[in-house]
């Protein structure tokens, strides 16, 4: 069993678990080099062998408990046939959702379109660099790809002022992103997906109101969804203010939080394994900083089960060295 699978499934306390969201990527200088020249961010995560080869980077820097695949949450947009490229300094650009078409496509078809991903994920959990460390798959939660398929681009602070105009299409689309994402979870799972995580990265973005029809009720489909195939299932509700009501009514098997949470408040409120919390922004300080910022989270939960992460993907301008002290901060604490 790996240790991540300790903390969530044996609820051990003894041990802390370090992997870290974005861990795959833009801050290492050996994937900048593949990304040189490979400019097209999506045909980039669908090169099986440059995606798994670029997840296992960390693992020969860091002494990490986790391989993440490197792809995104808008494969899942992609496999529907809707366009998806990445504009440089300004994120994703989506086309126009064909909604009947897409409602008309074969699972067949959908998997062929994403299909490297899913050999990617079968090349990493059979990799050397993956013995006795979990290989997690993820998808974005259904709130969050609504958001990215009817806005068509990334929210930042707001959505488009007619977004919740159209109930019927919200519904339908909301539908057709729980089948697929079904479809998607399993695919990543049978080819060794060892964990899956949800992210909700807009989440913060709806009132208290909002959240039972956007957050609740569709992100615990796919949770027993996953359950059901035995794989522990982490949620990442981002920006949401009550995390108590969401691990109540969502029950996943362990719950990330955000860097704007009070790690006390969460001690207090939530029995379920948790992970994460550390602001990316304090691996761009120092070292003293690090250890101090790191300790406080080890401390804070050092009777609780937890997994060692950030309160968000790391930063493109951190420095490896720093990644380096925090992960041998975090194995010798």
């Amino acid at each position: 069993m790996t240790p991540i699978h300790k903390v969530i499934k044996d609820n051990k306390t003894s041990i802390n678990p370090i992997w870290i969201m974005r861990q795959a990527g833009r801050y290492l200088p050996e994937f900048r080099k593949i990304r040189k020249l490979n400019t097209d961010f999506i045909k980039l995560c669908l090169n099986a062998d440059l995606s798994s080869e670029i997840t296992l980077q960390p693992l020969k820097r860091f002494d990490l408990d986790a391989a993440i695949i490197f792809s995104d949450i808008l494969m899942l947009p992609y496999g529907l046939n809707q366009k998806v490229e990445f504009k440089k300094d300004f994120g994703p650009l989506l086309g126009e959702l064909n909604l009947d078409e897409a409602s008309k496509l074969d699972e067949v078809d959908f998997v062929k379109r994403v299909y490297p991903v899913y050999k990617a994920i079968n090349q990493v959990s059979k990799n050397s660099l993956t013995v006795n460390k979990s290989t997690i798959g993820f998808v974005g939660a259904p709130w969050t790809l609504l958001v990215y398929i009817l806005n068509k681009q990334s929210p930042k602070l707001k959505l488009k002022d007619n977004f919740f105009n159209d109930d019927f299409l919200i519904n339908r689309i909301l539908f057709l992103i729980e089948r697929f994402l079904k479809l998607h979870i399993k695919n990543q799972i049978d080819n060794g997906a060892e964990v899956i995580q949800i992210f909700d990265s807009w989440a913060g973005l709806l009132e208290e109101k909002d959240l039972p029809n956007y957050v609740y009720i569709p992100t615990l489909s796919l949770v027993d969804y996953v359950k059901s195939l035995k794989v522990p299932v982490i949620c990442f509700p981002r920006g949401i203010k009550n995390y108590r009501n969401y691990c109540e009514i969502v029950k996943p098997d362990a719950i990330c939080i955000d860097y704007e949470v009070d790690p006390l408040k969460i001690l207090n409120d939530i029995k379920i394994p948790i992970q994460g919390g550390m602001n990316p922004k304090i691996l761009l300080t120092d070292k003293d900083n690090i250890k101090k910022e790191a300790k406080k989270y080890l401390d804070i939960f050092k009777d609780h089960p937890y997994i060692f992460n950030l309160g968000h993907g790391v930063l493109p301008e951190t420095d490896p060295n720093m990644m380096d002290y925090l992960v041998k901060f975090v194995k010798d604490y």
